[in-house]
């Protein structure tokens, strides 16, 4: 069948704008009413008490737009749902024991770091005048190793989209979550798909992925452990932009893993604000903070090398 060109034209023109990048908006009282009435009204699992979670939105580097949309629809999910009183705050004083364990579990929203150092903590200690530069490092090193102990002893972290580059460098912190922030090629339209759709934290989904125009997410060093329990994936051949044809055919873009004692849940969506009015992604997230609370038990058996594709 031969098709008229001014259909063969609208044809084009939907496909060619079909996953432009969605426009940047400031964040507003109408736009949190409309994502706390999509937000779940209740956990998944029933709890016994109300917990502590900590939104941390501090970045020195690459400033995504929707950071503070991030933290109004972790700060709304988790207060909708009855089960978390939140604090917010972009102080890296927070990161001192004595204040990190006041909170059952931290939410780092987007933290990129700058630089060479790639290290949020320098980032802010580099301008204290009050100290020189061995000491700016020491306490930098501090305030890490405090995180990864206040983890390791069994409280629970959830990283967000570009959060995971906030100690890019650092070996262990990339250990900790899963992997190291590698590179993105440009916004596309992402078919986001369920590693196993029986997963308890993927019920949201109830079966199916979902698309949306996002930042597909690269990963190095620790990411090709396996050393987590993936959620959802994307399939290389279906994007367009990369450095190079990677081997594996699929990529990891959420996951779970135990760390000691605690809980690390990351989720690279999302880059844009847009995506959060999925009412399926906000009670996805909510079920990751169960997970890092250590309400919602369930399979986080690493995959390994031996079970990657």
């Amino acid at each position: 069948m031969k098709l008229h060109p001014l259909v063969l034209f609208i044809f084009a023109f939907s496909a060619s704008t079909s996953a432009q990048e969605p426009e940047p908006f400031e964040l507003s009282d109408e736009w949190i009413s409309q994502i706390e009435q999509s937000a779940p009204s209740t956990t998944t699992i029933p709890i016994k008490g109300k917990k502590e979670i900590l939104i941390f939105s501090l970045h020195t580097g690459f400033e995504h737009w929707t950071i503070p949309h991030t933290e109004a629809v972790i700060k709304t999910i988790a207060e909708k749902s009855g089960a978390y009183s939140v604090t917010t705050s972009k102080d890296i004083s927070m990161f001192e024991m004595r204040n990190l364990k006041n909170f059952d579990a931290i939410v780092l929203n987007n933290n990129c770091s700058i630089g060479d150092k790639r290290d949020l903590f320098w980032d802010v200690l580099k301008n204290d005048k009050a100290l020189n530069d061995q000491q700016r490092m020491k306490k930098a090193k501090k305030l890490e190793n405090n995180l990864l102990k206040y983890v390791k002893e069994g409280y629970g972290l959830m990283v967000l989209h570009g959060a995971i580059v906030m100690q890019n460098k650092s070996r262990n912190f990339g250990e900790m979550l899963g992997g190291s922030f590698d590179y993105h090629p440009k916004q596309q339209k992402i078919k986001v798909k369920l590693v196993d759709s029986q997963h308890p934290l993927v019920q949201a989904f109830e079966g199916e992925g979902f698309e949306h125009v996002d930042e597909p997410y690269f990963f190095n060093n620790a990411y090709f452990d396996y050393n987590f329990k993936p959620l959802l994936y994307m399939e290389t051949i279906a994007l367009e932009g990369m450095k190079t044809n990677p081997k594996d055919k699929i990529k990891y873009i959420s996951w779970i893993k135990p760390y000691g004692k605690g809980r690390i849940f990351y989720a690279s969506p999302s880059h844009n604000a847009q995506s959060y009015e999925n009412p399926k992604i906000l009670a996805f997230l909510l079920d990751g903070l169960q997970y890092v609370t250590g309400d919602l038990p369930c399979d986080d058996s690493v995959l390994g090398k031996s079970g990657a594709k």
